[in-house]
């Protein structure tokens, strides 16, 4: 018999959050679901009364975020798995953006995550169990013009979880990166601050525009049973693409990449070290 679990998601009101915290609840779980505007949860709410309880939180308000997770701790007894997901979209070219931008969208994207991963940690710990899922992108491989921020704090998360997979596997604890293919999230819409475009980018902008198209992804909901085997895998692995498609843009990136190490290997040689 599979024991039901507990879930805290972060972003859970829209996208990917929401159909994790879907297919969280069909199967049975508890979940405690973090967005900042928790009315789009209401109908499962209604739906869920007894396992599911929404939390209105910031997650760039450190402070919020441990009380948060508190209260969290409190509602279901313990947390099973933690999802971070919470994020948005910072969309402009590097030299566009203001620091105000820069540092709002960290906040939430990294240091977000950040903040929730020390909230848990200590109950985790003292459980001798749970898994935290991080959710960043196939995008944090490599950076790309226009999405340079949003990609800077993937690939800082990416790194970050690296290395607290090695602190935290001895207390009972997993951590799995998990990177997400583009999906229809409304993370280009209501997810996305913009920055004012200068004049030098815009036929970049449309290069950028013709080469993405107007396909907006598929749904969320297909990601979910991935993430539902992730949660009940006995030895996840450390890191997993998630995407067909992505998987085999992530692949071409790599090779990409060391084909680019091995034409430069005798300058790389040159230096000792």
């Amino acid at each position: 018999m599979t024991t039901a679990k507990v879930w805290f998601i972060t972003g859970a009101s829209r996208g990917l959050g929401r159909a994790f915290t879907e297919a969280a609840l069909a199967a049975g779980d508890r979940v405690v679901a973090a967005a900042r505007n928790i009315a789009p949860l209401d109908d499962l709410v209604a739906e869920y009364p007894d396992h599911l309880a929404p939390l209105v939180l910031d997650v760039s308000d450190r402070l919020a975020v441990f009380d948060g997770v508190e209260r969290a701790v409190a509602a279901f007894g313990r947390l099973d798995v933690v999802v971070n997901n919470a994020g948005g979209l910072l969309y402009g070219m590097v030299e566009e953006a203001t620091e105000e931008q820069i540092r709002a969208h960290l906040d939430v994207n990294f240091f977000g995550a950040v903040w929730v991963v020390q909230a848990v940690l200590p109950h985790l710990r003292a459980q001798g169990s749970g898994r935290i899922l991080q959710i960043t992108s196939m995008g944090s491989s490599g950076g790309m013009a226009s999405v340079g921020f949003y990609g800077a704090g993937k690939v800082a998360l990416d790194s970050l979880s690296e290395a607290l997979a090695m602190e935290v596997e001895r207390f009972g604890v997993q951590v799995v990166i998990v990177e997400m293919g583009g999906y229809s999230t409304g993370l280009f819409t209501a997810g996305t601050t913009a920055t004012e475009p200068l004049p030098h980018y815009e036929t970049l902008r449309a290069e950028l525009a013709e080469m993405w198209g107007d396909e907006s992804g598929p749904d969320p909901s297909n990601a979910a049973p991935v993430i539902m085997e992730l949660a009940a895998l006995p030895n996840p692995p450390r890191r997993l693409i998630v995407g067909s498609q992505s998987y085999d843009q992530v692949l071409e990136i790599d090779r990409a990449r060391a084909e680019l190490y091995r034409e430069w290997e005798q300058l790389s040689r040159k230096a000792a070290g």
